[in-house]
């Protein structure tokens, strides 16, 4: 399959404003690459490029080694999902996907199809207008997948979805994926990314800021171990003795980094010190990504009511 999707020394500005700057990025077919990043750093102006949607002020995009623009009938090679809202709102569902079929060339049977595979076929024949933001983002997930494309661009495709259609959308993802297809997800609920995605980029001014896996990038950011004992300050000198990073912790445990649980173990038993508890502490996705990010947020709020009034 290659290298599908391709970001390469990517620039755009718009007046005196940088949206992205010198970016750089692969996105590789067989897993799904979570696209993140706080508001103002650059993914949706990245997306807009990739789609055609905006020129480049310097560098490229890709798709398959071409440009979008270059591509004959790109239903069938690229399949998006940026805007639920992107539809007319008198079209049936059934004569909205009608209408791009006809425009790429997709034989009409594949509209039925995906309006099964969304679960809309029952109002297949129901005006976009009357439908809800969770059925419209079904309905633009299954133009997305009109043409069978090899890659898919997904940009926030659970807003509006209840608890079903969150499962849903994530299956059909990973899923999509295990069929060798490039999948490009960006959203900011973390704990949909964390579940969904195995690789991630994330972005930050407009730069790149990780290019990682989700295990590599939560494991950066070691919270260590928790150890509960009725000796802990004379555990605590054991285990800075053996080269341990300890801190007291404010329910009287101690947060322990540098050492694995059965070294911590074994120091235990060989002082006879009795534990109480030990246990792994694990970084969140939310957790690592925001620390990584916290120099580029642009639009911090503040929970402090009486600065606010």
């Amino acid at each position: 399959m290659g290298r599908m999707i391709e970001v390469r020394e990517l620039t755009k500005r718009y007046r005196g404003t940088t949206a992205v700057d010198g970016l750089t990025f692969t996105v590789e077919p067989g897993r799904v690459t979570g696209f993140l990043g706080p508001n103002g750093a650059g993914k949706t102006t990245t997306i807009r490029v990739l789609l055609g949607l905006a020129r480049p002020t310097s560098g490229r995009v890709l798709v398959d080694g071409r440009r979008y623009t270059e591509i004959r009938r790109p239903l069938h090679r690229v399949g998006a999902l940026l805007d639920a809202d992107a539809v007319s709102p008198g079209l049936t569902a059934h004569d909205h996907l009608r209408w791009l079929a006809r425009s790429n060339a997709i034989a009409a049977g594949r509209v039925a199809a995906v309006l099964e595979q969304v679960g809309l076929a029952g109002v297949a024949r129901t005006r976009v207008g009357g439908f809800s933001l969770g059925m419209k983002q079904r309905l633009g997930i299954a133009a997305a997948l009109l043409g069978d494309p090899r890659v898919l661009v997904f940009d926030e495709p659970v807003n509006g979805l209840d608890p079903d259609g969150i499962r849903w959308i994530r299956g059909l993802l990973r899923s999509l994926a295990a069929e060798g297809r490039t999948v490009l997800l960006s959203s900011h609920l973390m704990s949909e990314m964390a579940m969904t995605a195995e690789h991630l980029v994330i972005v930050g001014d407009g730069r790149l800021v990780a290019d990682t896996t989700v295990r590599e990038l939560t494991g950066r950011f070691d919270p260590g171990i928790l150890v509960r004992t009725p000796r802990p300050d004379e555990f605590a000198g054991v285990l800075r003795a053996a080269g341990a990073e300890v801190a007291a912790e404010a329910d009287g445990g101690l947060g322990v980094k540098g050492l694995d649980v059965d070294a911590i173990g074994d120091l235990a038993h060989r002082h006879s010190i009795p534990l109480y508890e030990t246990a792994r502490r694990e970084t969140s996705l939310e957790d690592a990504y925001l620390r990584l990010t916290a120099a580029s947020v642009r639009f911090r709020g503040h929970t402090d009511n009486a600065k606010a009034a």
